[in-house]
């Protein structure tokens, strides 16, 4: 198949075309790289522009017959959000629309969207299904709830199929070493440990340790970077293999949470063989942080087949630690 990935130069996007080229598909990433780096994207063929260039995306579809298209170029920052909602607003749901509309005029009719939990704002329970009541806190949360809105009205209209995958804690790295997280600014809690850990930042802060968990601190659930991308991949078969499906969407986690002391814990375990530690303060809570947040994710399980392979937070922090000491030029 042929497609078009937009911001496969960044975080998951890279991980995401590695995977897909190496299963035989021809890729072409489309990234402004605002945030992706040109380094990430050493697979398929990479065009730098954006999707509010309406001039663009028309040569992209009139020169490639695309099968589909996957979509991970949002801004993702919720504090940023909040200061700068007309950001968000622009860039996640204008220029998603300037895409979806090139999809439908050249009858390009699978589209896979990245996501995120943040459409359900608080959760009123700890484990959290696609039926979860939707009421996101943050700009960030609603462009990416408008964008599934939007899809469900494309499906209807223009017969555009599409699965939104509602990620939860993505992380780890490429297991084979050859790409992982690079943010700028970095605001995930596991390379933010493995920073501390490799001397790239001082410590690592724990915002509060008087939640309602077994130890107090806060419990997320954390993907493995390489299971997010299988669930894409099968998303995308799932579109391809049916011509009606409509807009679908679903939860991706593994469906059990680790606390900020247990991932601290983890970390301090992995990085010790290599004679590095972290150093941890401690610090107020945030507002917003609810205690626990975990996936359901029976769904994605059942209907696209999906089973995470790298659930073992161990298994998760060593991946990225391998990625931190290149960045950190660590041997």
């Amino acid at each position: 198949m042929k497609l078009l990935v937009v911001g496969g130069a960044g975080y998951i996007g890279s991980h995401m075309v590695k995977m897909l080229v190496n299963s035989g598909h021809d890729v072409t990433i489309l990234d402004n790289l605002s945030t992706g780096f040109r380094e990430l994207a050493k697979y398929g063929e990479l065009v730098v522009g954006d999707l509010a260039d309406e001039s663009l995306l028309e040569d992209l579809f009139s020169k490639h017959q695309f099968d589909g298209a996957m979509h991970f170029a949002a801004a993702s920052l919720v504090g940023e959000s909040m200061t700068n909602p007309a950001k968000y607003y622009r860039n996640n749901v204008s220029n998603t629309i300037n895409l979806l509309d090139a999809m439908v005029k050249h009858n390009v009719k699978s589209f896979v969207f990245s996501s995120s939990a943040a459409v359900y704002g608080e959760p009123n329970s700890d484990l959290i299904d696609e039926e979860h009541i939707k009421d996101p806190i943050n700009p960030y949360g609603s462009t990416k709830l408008m964008i599934e809105r939007i899809l469900q009205d494309y499906a209807s209209a223009y017969g555009l199929n599409s699965i939104s995958l509602r990620y939860f804690n993505a992380c780890g790295a490429d297991p084979e070493g050859e790409l992982g997280e690079c943010h700028d600014p970095e605001t995930h809690l596991i390379p933010l440990i493995l920073q501390a850990a490799s001397g790239r930042r001082e410590s690592i802060t724990v915002f509060g340790r008087d939640y309602a968990t077994d130890d107090g601190t806060c419990v997320r659930d954390y993907i493995h970077i390489d299971d997010l991308c299988t669930a894409h991949a099968l998303a995308f078969d799932k579109l391809i293999g049916s011509n009606d499906c409509g807009a679908l969407s679903y939860n991706l986690g593994n469906s059990s949470g680790f606390s900020v002391q247990q991932v601290i814990d983890v970390v301090q375990t992995v990085v010790s063989k290599d004679g590095c530690s972290v150093t941890v303060e401690d610090g107020e809570r945030r507002a917003g942080d609810p205690a626990t947040l975990v996936a359901d994710a029976a769904k994605a399980k059942s209907e696209l087949n999906w089973q995470p392979k790298y659930d073992d937070l161990e298994v998760i922090v060593s991946h990225a630690w391998a990625w931190e000491k290149r960045l950190a030029n660590i041997d």
